[in-house]
């Protein structure tokens, strides 16, 4: 492991409004909420040193009882995830941040740490798999109009890391967008982002067919 600082941004300022009436974060997995249990898989590195999440107003106080750890940071998130990230930005104080989704916690360990090893070279990092779904194109009508090679296609994951100064100035530039992951912002920019191979249980909980599965998996 690198002897660098990282901090990481973990995301909980959506609304869960394909999940139901109650935020998706503070549902349970076995013993911990969603959100517990994504914050414990960055927790105990030893370079990671801040944790900063940008939560929904709604649940701020309830994150604010559940994590007494010093290393975390509960701020107000924005009214997009890119702007609760940019919130978050405003308060990292390392040379490096790894920006994860708070409703992906199946996220492994050994994952976390290829990227941290990785962004100190690379300077930014997405987490991927391969897609193995025929991919087709569709018209409004609902007529296929194309297979799409998928030799060259991946789903893109969280965690993606990058050099503090360089998403940064992406969000300075792209402030104006609504850009639904940050690597999206490097590539709008022309700056090259490379991948780690992920992990097909990483999946992000969206509805709760995803929360039965990932009780099934812990």
């Amino acid at each position: 492991m690198n002897d660098n600082k990282f901090s990481v941004i973990i995301t909980a300022g959506g609304t869960s409004s394909r999940f139901g009436n109650t935020n998706k974060l503070l549902e349970c997995i076995k013993d911990k909420t969603v959100i517990e249990e994504t914050v414990s898989k960055f927790i105990d590195f030893d370079n990671i040193d801040e944790i900063i999440i940008p939560a929904n107003i709604s649940i701020i106080p309830v994150l604010q009882d559940m994590f007494q750890n010093p290393k975390i940071k509960i701020i107000e998130g924005g009214n997009s995830r890119q702007k609760s990230v940019s919130n978050a930005l405003d308060v990292v104080k390392n040379d490096f941040v790894i920006i994860h989704d708070g409703a992906r916690p199946l996220i492994r360990k050994d994952t976390i740490s290829y990227v941290m090893e990785l962004v100190v070279d690379k300077n930014a990092v997405s987490v991927m798999t391969k897609t193995t779904d025929t991919i087709k194109e569709v018209d409004p009508e609902g007529r296929i109009i194309r297979t799409i090679d998928r030799s060259k296609l991946y789903n893109t994951q969280t965690p993606q890391a990058f050099r503090t100064s360089l998403i940064k100035e992406a969000h300075s530039r792209l402030s104006d967008g609504n850009f639904t992951d940050d690597s999206s912002m490097l590539e709008e920019l022309g700056i090259p982002v490379y991948i780690v191979n992920g992990s097909y249980t990483n999946i992000k909980i969206t509805i709760k067919s995803d929360l039965d599965f990932a009780r099934l998996y812990i």
